[in-house]
């Protein structure tokens, strides 16, 4: 099951004081907006979400369609489809993505541990 690019989502009490912290673990800025309380930064292969007062907990993210350059892919299995063989398998869908839909959607699901994964296609 290839599910794409992947990078962990932290939730952060202060956005600009993550930023400068991650950015002295030689992380940069790949996207994102500060004023609006998220950034996209990379190391390497890398890559990590700063999300200010967003969601609870973190959460772990693949992002079918991108390599972890947040580039498209030529090739990828579609989020719905995923979606599909998730469940075939057993696994809880806790939110779907409409399977009539196209393009762009996401499901979230959780391990046994109760961390939170999100599947998030953005094409």
């Amino acid at each position: 099951m290839e599910l794409g690019a992947f990078s962990i989502s932290l939730t952060v009490k202060d956005i600009n004081k993550s930023k400068a912290f991650y950015e002295t673990l030689g992380f940069d800025s790949l996207g994102g907006v500060p004023d609006q309380d998220w950034v996209i930064m990379k190391n390497g292969d890398c890559v990590i979400g700063l999300f200010q007062a967003m969601f609870e907990k973190n959460i772990l993210t693949f992002n079918p369609g991108w390599d972890q350059d947040a580039k498209e892919l030529d090739s990828f299995t579609d989020v719905r489809e995923l979606q599909k063989q998730l469940k075939e398998n057993g696994v809880k869908i806790l939110s779907e993505v409409d399977e009539t839909s196209e393009g762009p959607g996401s499901f979230t699901i959780e391990d046994p541990d109760g961390n939170p994964i999100l599947i998030d296609q953005h094409r």
